[in-house]
Formats: structure tokens, sequence, C-alpha cells
């Protein structure tokens, strides 16, 4: 099957981005793209997450033709390669309905540093696009014209999207701006939310480049074999 390993990484997230309540129904996508052919696999238009198989997974090009699948793919396949191609480093992509996420959206206001974990989507705030229909290239220009260099941003009235070097980086980078829009709407509830200022997010963002554990470092031994 080709790019099976990628198509189940699809179908796995799927799973857990409906159990987690990023998104309801079927809405929402998912893709992850492998450079070495160029391909992306998205997830199928309108298939339940816990009914998506493999092979229900479309492979497609970046110019939008079907490479492989026999199911219509994702509405917003637009949306997930243009961000592949203007943001090469990118290898997956997650488009979300989340709660808090859309609420901001649907009110065009951006996500701001209520909190500091927003730093990892590289910036400070969290733009929100100007509005175009779903699946429209206008959409997607929208959107990769808002993002900037930063790894997320709102649609308005409309959801979250975000993006990352594997799967489980932009779906990890989802939830947790999921939970700073929430914390801004709370705080917005009660009060006036304390906005963290660039200079500490400059700082915060330097701070998460060596956050987590080292990578491991590959020794030799004598005989100059890695072990």
């Amino acid at each position: 099957m080709l790019m099976e390993k990628e198509r189940n990484e699809v179908v796995e997230y799927g799973k857990l981005m409906s159990s987690s309540g990023l998104s309801k129904g079927t809405s929402g996508n998912i893709s992850v793209y492998n450079p070495e052919n160029g391909y992306m696999a998205i997830s199928p238009s309108g298939v339940g997450y816990f009914e998506t198989k493999p092979e229900d997974v479309v492979i497609m090009d970046l110019e939008g033709n079907i490479i492989d699948g026999d199911k219509k793919p994702s509405s917003e396949h637009d949306l997930h390669s243009i961000f592949y191609k203007e943001k090469p480093e990118s290898r997956a992509v997650v488009h979300t309905h989340s709660t808090y996420c859309t609420t901001f959206a649907c009110l065009n206001q951006p996500i701001k540093a209520v909190h500091y974990v927003i730093g990892g989507a590289g910036s400070s705030t969290v733009p929100c696009a100007e509005y175009a229909t779903f699946g429209s290239p206008e959409l997607a220009r929208n959107v990769i014209d808002s993002c900037g260099s930063g790894k997320a941003v709102l649609l308005a009235n409309h959801g979250l999207v975000t993006c990352g070097p594997s799967l489980k980086k932009a779906f990890g980078l989802a939830v947790n701006m999921e939970f700073v829009a929430e914390m801004q709407w709370r705080g917005m509830s009660v009060g006036n939310p304390v906005v963290l200022d660039d200079k500490e997010m400059d700082h915060v963002m330097e701070c998460f480049k060596s956050y987590g554990q080292p990578a491991k470092k590959v020794e030799e031994n004598k005989e100059g074999n890695c072990y």
C-alpha cells in the first residue's frame, strides 16, 4: 500500500482528534506529507474517524491530483497542500473545529499570550485569517498569508490549523492552542487577562528550543561500529 505508514498515522490521529473533542462528527481533517515522493496522505471527506481505514486515506500530490485511493479527499486539500508548498519544513497539518479556538475564530479575534505555552506556535499571537468559503483556494491563500512564520492560525468563522515537523507535533500544538484559547476565554469571562509581552515570549521560545529530552548521541566502539 502506497504510504502505508502515513495512512496509518492519519487513521490513528483522526481517532484521537475525535475522542479528545478537538473536532466533532466528521469535521476537521489531517494530512501527512512525504517529501521523498512529493505526496500527502489526507483524511477522506465525510467519513467518521472511527470508521476510517488506512485504505480510505487518500494519497494526493500538491497540485490536487489523486494518486491513490478510491475515496473523495477532504474538501480542504488545498489548505493542506499550500502549507507543504510554502512551509517546506512541514510534514503534517492538522485542522480542527475545537470549541475555544473556534469561538475566537467566530469573533475574528486572535489568541494572545495569556499563557506561555502559546510559544510552541513560534509566535506570541495566533492570528485570525480573513474569512473565505471552506474548501476554496481563497481560504488556503488567506490562511497561509496570515500564518506568517508561525505554525498556527485561526480561520475566521471556521476553526484552527496547525503544522509541524511530524503529526505528533502538529497534533500536540493543536491541543495546546485549544488550552490557551480556553484560558483566554475563561480569563475574559471574569476580567482582563494579563498578556505576556514580546520580550518574555521571545525568551520563552528560546527556552523551548532545549525543552524535552536531549537527542541520544551515537557512540563508536573500538572497532568503529556504532552501538
